[in-house]
């Protein structure tokens, strides 16, 4: 009985451990034939051993040696056995191993692959998606055994295609057909890349699987667009959410005075200098609480804008009320000194204003289609700003004076509402969106004194198009051009895009001038 438990016992240990690397194996990485050493890497990966991984690491960081018929691994003043880890005498002379482009992208490769047993699932998956982009036949069973031990469905499915990815190289051809149906389910165009390929004749003797390959890449291709289609949509909604946060306030102050304000643009602009200031201010004082430099930057930028805005009321757009043609040569004038003035403050090159952490990154979807948070949180902040507009103008009294003066100024005066102070405050309200819309314009695009410039013609258009003084209006209008917009850019470019859009939109107003929402009541008629 007690030799039979200690037979056990001895045959239980003997399972449990796991031998060392092949000596042999581990010296053919000190060959002086690359080809040898790449083989030598790809024998040691299928074992899966841990300590495979010190081995290859130790290649990479450039500390394996060799010394005389044994490898080594130098680590300070003490010297390691390579293959079985014991500590051995320093050598006198040790030789270095030379690791070239080629064998460096096979260690990352196969240190990737050994990656795929740790017991850490998110070392699993990040292995898991570094594998997508280049696998080797060879790694075929050692991907079978990881999707073996795999418990996690999203893990188990990358190393599906990876295994899938490796076998297309099979000399099987029941094996090749087996690993093309397979990835014919992805949508990534990196493995759209490897099966093209496969679609011709050189390359592919067996029919089945050519056929499986052209079956394979129009699917792919056919996912891969829509892919994009709904990528640009969710461009275009982060591009409307910008033009809406312009047009906001420029539907306000030409609904209300009638004022063409060319300048509007650079309302833009002092809402993203704005934010660039919050950020020096941040990074000088507070550098430990720098990711909430843009919170604090949101009042910023809208009294800075609106403070601008009541300025250029007061000063020169009341005295041209009535006078369209001077009022837009005056508020051209205006957004030329503000140019200026930027310049002079700021400099004429662009500023960097950097993302917060909590801004980075984004969700992935699917392979090719990323939404950045930035431009998520851009949409919200869009709708938060225009659900506060809505509030303001149906729920107060202001808002209620705004409208009365937009739908007809000489009625609301002789009821008493104070035309000339709703004038300023409409025009702050007006300009303090803008600052808004440039605050979340410099998540997204350069700061610099002429970035206003690009946007006035857009914010005019959403105008045009929503309706004047319609906040709905502007709402669908400016979605609508922003979506409209990226989905031309993806099929005929970004000028032939601009271009058609303009045509639309002046058909568009000479079949309804009064744009998609108008004004009622028997004074606009």
């Amino acid at each position: 009985m007690l030799k039979t438990l200690i037979t056990l016992l001895l045959m239980a240990c003997a399972h449990t451990a796991h031998a060392a690397p092949d000596p042999a194996l581990v010296l053919q990485l000190a060959d002086e034939d690359s080809s040898v050493k790449v083989a030598a890497i790809q024998k040691l990966t299928t074992t899966a051993d841990p300590d495979t991984v010190r081995i290859f690491k130790a290649m990479a960081e450039d500390s394996l040696m060799l010394a005389g018929d044994a490898v080594v691994i130098i680590d300070g003043d003490k010297a390691f056995d390579a293959a079985t880890g014991k500590l051995v005498a320093m050598p006198e002379s040790p030789e270095s191993i030379t690791v070239n482009n080629r064998i460096r992208g096979e260690l990352a490769n196969a240190m990737a692959a050994l990656e795929l047993f740790d017991a850490d699932p998110t070392v699993r998956l990040a292995s898991a998606q570094k594998l997508q982009s280049k696998v080797s036949a060879e790694m075929a069973p050692l991907l079978a055994k990881a999707m073996e031990n795999e418990t996690d469905a999203k893990i188990k499915s990358l190393l599906a295609l990876a295994h899938a990815q490796a076998n297309l190289a099979n000399t099987d051809p029941v094996a090749r057909l087996a690993a093309v149906r397979a990835l014919a389910g992805s949508s990534s165009p990196e493995v759209k890349s490897l099966l093209i390929p496969i679609t011709q004749n050189a390359n592919e003797k067996d029919n089945r699987v050519r056929y499986a390959a052209i079956s394979a890449v129009k699917e792919i291709e056919g996912r891969v667009k829509m892919t994009d289609n709904l990528g640009r949509v969710f461009s275009g909604l982060s591009l409307g959410s910008i033009l809406l946060l312009g047009a906001l306030g420029l539907a306000i102050t030409y609904g209300v005075m009638g004022i063409i304000n060319m300048a509007h643009g650079e309302l833009l602009m002092v809402g993203a200098y704005s934010a660039y200031a919050m950020q020096s201010l941040f990074r000088t004082y507070f550098p430990g609480a720098i990711d909430w430099y843009l919170p604090a930057a949101i009042p910023l930028a809208f009294f800075a804008a609106a403070l601008v805005g009541v300025i250029m009321e007061r000063t020169v757009i009341r005295w041209l009320y009535g006078r369209t043609l001077e009022t837009l040569l005056a508020t051209w004038g205006l957004s030329l000194i503000l140019i200026q003035a930027a310049r002079v403050l700021f400099g004429a090159q662009n500023v960097e204003v950097a993302n917060p952490s909590w801004m980075s990154g984004g969700i992935e979807l699917m392979p090719n289609l990323l939404l950045p948070w930035n431009r998520i949180i851009i949409v919200g902040f869009a709708l938060f700003v225009l659900s506060l507009v809505w509030v303001l103008m149906n729920k107060t009294r202001l808002g209620m004076f705004v409208r009365a003066v937009t739908q007809n100024r000489p009625m609301a005066g002789c009821v008493g509402v104070p035309t000339s102070r709703i004038d300023t405050l409409a025009f702050a309200l007006g300009a303090g969106i803008a600052g808004l819309g440039g605050l979340a314009l410099s998540q997204i695009s350069n700061v610099g004194p002429d970035m206003g410039q690009g946007y006035i013609v857009d914010a005019f258009m959403v105008v045009v198009l929503g309706g004047v003084g319609q906040l709905a209006g502007a709402v669908w209008a400016a979605l609508g051009l922003g979506v409209f917009t990226k989905l031309l850019e993806g099929w005929a470019g970004a000028v032939v895009a601009k271009i058609v859009v303009l045509v639309f939109i002046i058909v568009f107003i000479q079949k309804r001038p009064q744009g998609l929402f108008a004004l009622k009541g028997r004074f606009v008629e």
